[in-house]
């Protein structure tokens, strides 16, 4: 069927809080934050990793909780460019 809210919760936090520690700096946002960060970076690691044929987020497993943390680590690092920019 699909990926479950519960599911998205807890590859979010554990996404967000994986591309946080590859993405030194400070940064003092909350669990909410955290867990939206590794949400969209799953999305992201999700449509480049199609993209490539190596595959989609589709469950709490390792493949997935890996491609919603380099999504996020792209996320953070796209979003400190900005900043800086």
């Amino acid at each position: 069927m699909g990926i479950g809210i519960l599911s998205w919760i807890g590859i979010g936090l554990v996404a967000g809080i994986i591309g946080k520690m590859l993405n030194p700096g400070k940064d003092a946002s909350g669990w909410l934050v955290t867990i939206l960060t590794g949400v969209v970076g799953a999305f992201i690691g999700g449509f480049i990793s199609r993209l490539i044929g190596f595959g989609t987020v589709d469950g709490f497993n390792f493949k997935s909780i890996a491609i919603a943390s380099v999504g996020a680590f792209l996320f953070l690092y796209g979003k400190k460019m900005i900043h800086k920019g």
